[in-house]
């Protein structure tokens, strides 16, 4: 069987400043139950994120709030020191008080400890790209910006982004500080963010789909997603994620899962090749 790399998904620019393969991983599944603790196995999980790198993939996505810091912890352990090639993404301002419990808080101190924090768990001297998880409604986001905007000044962040933001709170954002990546839910099922995506596609901002392998009831049996993948040898899962890479240059689709098998099927989905008719078949689905 032919080994896929991440590579064959093609390379982007963050920020201007990282080229990165388009088809990154995701670190969410990489923790216990309502992400929160221990995976059920963290030998595994060490073996997830070294095969990632050895299948081409160098932009791997985190957070603190993952366990909390369990996926930083884990991505230290497994890949420092960090091959030149390989970016680390990590987001702050989401706090856990236990299982599928996530509350946004975006005081400046908060921020700043958490950034300091995450440079510790993932032995890194500078955060490649750090994201606000959420904005914080009760705090002015010229602060939870600023202070982002001041680790970078500080050289202790490279880039900002932002996570499930509309097109008004990016460009709000943008008057504050630079920002080089977008991450919102969307996926072949779920287009909310598509105002988004158009305007990250426009300014040439990453958009970083999180959630990319749902596909709902676009899967099921002797449906259109199931004979499309038939054409390709693929899965319906490995289609969405092929969809998503064909439907705008900036989109990097970080799939996450805790098995190898479930790793190599997912970057298998890079060399998939659609033609502009099975592109626009696919996005009617779920129009």
């Amino acid at each position: 069987m032919t080994t896929v790399s991440a590579a064959q998904s093609g390379t982007y620019q963050l920020g201007g400043t990282y080229p990165v393969h388009r088809l990154g991983y995701g670190s969410m599944q990489l923790t216990g139950p309502g992400v929160w603790g221990d995976p059920a196995d963290p030998d595994e999980a060490v073996r997830v994120l070294r095969r990632s790198v050895e299948l081409g993939v160098n932009f791997i996505d985190t957070a603190d709030s993952y366990g909390p810091f369990t996926a930083e912890l884990l991505i230290k352990k497994a890949l420092h020191p960090y091959a030149d090639d390989v970016v680390i993404a990590t987001k702050g301002g989401l706090t856990r008080s236990g299982p599928n419990d996530w509350r946004p808080v975006g005081r400046p101190e908060y921020l700043r400890q958490q950034a300091e924090l995450s440079l510790r768990h993932l032995g890194l001297d500078r955060i490649p790209l750090l994201q606000l998880h959420r904005i914080d409604a009760k705090v002015p986001l010229e602060d939870q910006i600023g202070e982002l905007k001041a680790l970078q000044d500080e050289g202790k962040v490279g880039l900002i982004g932002l996570s499930e933001v509309t097109v008004d709170q990016l460009a709000a954002a943008q008057r504050i500080a630079p920002i080089a990546s977008v991450q919102n839910l969307y996926n072949l099922a779920n287009r909310d963010a598509e105002d988004v995506l158009a305007a990250c596609t426009a300014q040439d901002i990453a958009f970083i789909p999180w959630f990319p392998l749902a596909t709902g009831k676009l899967a099921a049996e002797g449906g259109p997603l199931g004979e499309i993948a038939g054409r390709h040898g693929a899965t319906p899962a490995q289609l969405a994620l092929a969809w998503l890479l064909h439907r705008s240059p900036v989109v990097l689709p970080i799939p996450g899962t805790s098995s190898v098998a479930h790793l190599e099927e997912n970057t298998a989905a890079a060399a998939i090749s659609l033609t502009a008719d099975e592109v626009a078949e696919l996005t009617a689905l779920a129009g």
